[in-house]
């Protein structure tokens, strides 16, 4: 059975993922994700939008706030190496022209004025940290983490090794009651490695009024809304998931289903 939850590409090719606010039924979020030939390009204007351009894979040529980066990304598939995006602040525009083939992701959220420049977030920018103990370990890698400059979005990329949990111990970011939690829509793109691989993802809130559990595929996009959303990937298959999210106010702080807290200290 089908779930709206779950968006699945369009194809191998071209403009695969268009996510709007508006399509989500929601406010903040917005993802989109490209495939691009060596010589193909994509370019859009931001308008009242900030977007954070992830190579996930390839080489592009970016242009983007009225600055020329060159050549951007350096690795080949999302399970080498570290990130190379470029941050871009609303009323401008990017182009991004394919130098091998890429897998380019677009992640957006409302522009609040802030007037930032155009920048890139090279792999030395970026910081890594590993969380979790035993088939709960993951590897973290912050893009656009709350402590960088931005006006709403926050990204970060996590690989998740073969049987393995993430976003676990259960956790949800859905009510804006700081400084405990806050209120952050989240989209995840997700990766196998090999491709053909399969996981699970869970999206259910407190009084089960929501209550998914999602079959994840190379490939597919997961929309969370609200409530706890873990994920746990076969033997065998590497999980890669690009997380974007957007609230009210620009923070992560979550929130542990109380059940299965223990095991924060177990």
């Amino acid at each position: 059975m089908s779930s709206d939850l779950l968006v699945k590409p369009s194809g191998n090719e071209g403009w695969t993922v268009n996510i709007t606010p508006e399509l989500a039924g929601w406010t903040y979020v917005g993802f989109d994700l490209h495939h691009l030939a060596p010589g193909e390009s994509a370019h859009h204007q931001t308008g009242d939008r900030e977007v954070c351009l992830v190579l996930i894979s390839g080489t592009a040529r970016i242009e983007a706030g009225g600055k020329d980066f060159g050549a951007v990304g350096t690795r080949m598939s999302p399970f080498e190496g570290k990130p190379d995006s470029v941050y871009v602040p609303g009323d401008s525009e990017w182009k991004a022209t394919a130098e091998t083939a890429v897998t380019l992701a677009v992640c957006s959220a409302p522009s609040l004025g802030g007037g930032l420049p155009a920048r890139r977030i090279s792999p030395d920018d970026v910081g890594q940290e590993v969380r979790g103990k035993g088939t709960n370990v993951r590897y973290v890698t912050n893009i656009l983490p709350e402590t960088a400059a931005a006006d709403s979005l926050l990204v970060v990329e996590v690989i998740t090794p073969g049987g393995h949990t993430s976003s676990y111990p259960p956790h949800k970011h859905d009510q804006d009651n700081l400084p405990h939690e806050s209120a952050l829509e989240e989209t995840y793109y997700h990766r196998l490695n090999p491709p053909q691989g399969f996981a699970f993802q869970r999206v259910y809130t407190d009084d089960r009024s929501l209550d998914e559990t999602l079959l994840i595929e190379d490939g597919v996009v997961t929309l969370v809304p609200r409530g706890y959303h873990p994920c746990a990937t076969i033997h065998g298959y590497d999980l890669y998931y690009l997380n974007v999210m957007a609230g009210p106010k620009r923070t992560w702080k979550f929130h542990n289903a109380p059940e299965h807290e223990w095991l924060m200290k177990a």
